[in-house]
């Protein structure tokens, strides 16, 4: 088993960074290659440029040297003195280099708030060997007191996964988890949803992008979130049965999802299998390109894109969809993330109600 930090020389004066990894897996012997993406060297042309390349290049070092811990602890089922001395951020920046799911980007932000959290306390240079219980604690007060709603318990979530995970690789001699005490707190903010006369008010609102409006209502009448819409290609639907069927990215869970006429017409006539449903820009210009049209239609809410899934599942219940089909057109495991959209339909049907009010 060995691992080897290379460079590569790029066309355009930059060096990649790479791990040259060999190990056996039973008798057979694998070679693969991670890129350290986020470590490119730049072309020196000053003394900063010098100082910045010796800086990524020693976080490279130390990766390598992380990597060669789990491997090693893996391969031989103990827990390495390498695997003590290894600082937690540099095995974590390596776990989140090769991380393939699609919380990838929360999985980093999970990562940067626990560095930032280190940093504070002037830790930058912790081990496995000295992560205590306590500091853990100290570390979701921390999250509690930089995020708000949901996002404390998000970020600790893939935090603990990478705990788990450096356990399982036996750079941990116990599951440090188990020690802590305190639980996340903080609840979910409560999420603006449009309802069906306010995306007709939307519909009828001139937009910069006209890709991006059938989109955004194509995701209200069908709950895709934006992850799924943005590759969503022709051969997932089906005309004919007017239903399309896709895996979900985040879940890997296949959902088939039945298309109204406001769907059919969204989509408009069906081309060849791998094309794309939507010409879509990046989620940033998607979501700039939505806020203006929010604010020209003079709809005084705060919506991004994934509250198009939110406004699909409301005004399902809102319109007595039972509580089990919502869940299964919304692609939920369980019907506990279903709740959130009953409650915020209850919530409309009671302001709806107000609106009855007499004055006697």
């Amino acid at each position: 088993m060995s691992v080897t930090l290379r460079k590569r020389k790029n066309l355009d004066g930059t060096t990649s960074l790479l791990l040259d990894i060999y190990y056996n897996d039973g008798e057979k012997g694998v070679r693969v290659r991670e890129f350290l993406k986020h470590l490119k060297l730049s072309k020196p042309s000053n003394l900063l440029d010098r100082e910045s390349n010796k800086k990524k290049l020693q976080q490279a070092e130390e990766i390598a040297i992380a990597r060669a811990a789990e491997l090693e602890a893996n391969n031989y089922g103990m827990i390495t003195d390498i695997g003590k001395k290894t600082l937690i951020t540099t095995w974590m920046q390596s776990y989140v280099d090769t991380y393939k799911k699609a919380d990838k980007r929360n999985m980093s932000g999970a990562l940067q708030r626990f560095k930032d959290f280190l940093k504070e306390e002037n830790k930058e240079r912790l081990t496995f060997a000295n992560i205590t219980p306590l500091l853990i604690e100290d570390f979701i007060e921390f999250l509690e007191h930089k995020s708000s709603g949901e996002g404390a318990s998000s970020y600790y979530n893939r935090f603990k996964k990478m705990l788990k995970h450096a356990y399982r690789k036996k750079l941990m001699r116990e599951n440090i988890l188990d020690q802590v005490e305190r639980k996340v707190k903080g609840k979910a903010k409560k999420k603006d949803i449009l309802t069906i006369d306010e995306l007709k008010t939307l519909n009828a609102t001139p937009i910069e992008s006209d890709e991006v409006r059938k989109a955004f209502l194509f995701c209200c009448v069908t709950g895709l979130r934006w992850i799924d819409v943005k590759p969503l290609t022709w051969e997932c639907v089906n005309m004919q049965n007017k239903q399309m069927v896709i895996t979900q990215k985040k879940t890997g869970e296949e959902v088939t999802i039945p298309l109204n006429e406001t769907a059919i017409q969204l989509i408009g006539k069906k081309r060849k299998p791998k094309e794309p449903v939507f010409n879509l820009p990046t989620a940033n210009g998607a979501n700039k390109t939505l806020k203006a049209w929010v604010k020209r239609a003079q709809i005084e809410k705060k919506i991004t894109w994934h509250n198009a899934r939110h406004s699909f599942g409301t005004n399902l219940i809102y319109n007595d969809v039972d509580v089990l089909t919502a869940s299964k057109l919304l692609g939920h495991t369980t019907l506990k993330h279903t709740q959130r959209y009953v409650d915020a339909a209850e919530e409309m049907k009671q302001k709806a109600t107000n609106k009855l009010n007499l004055n006697i």
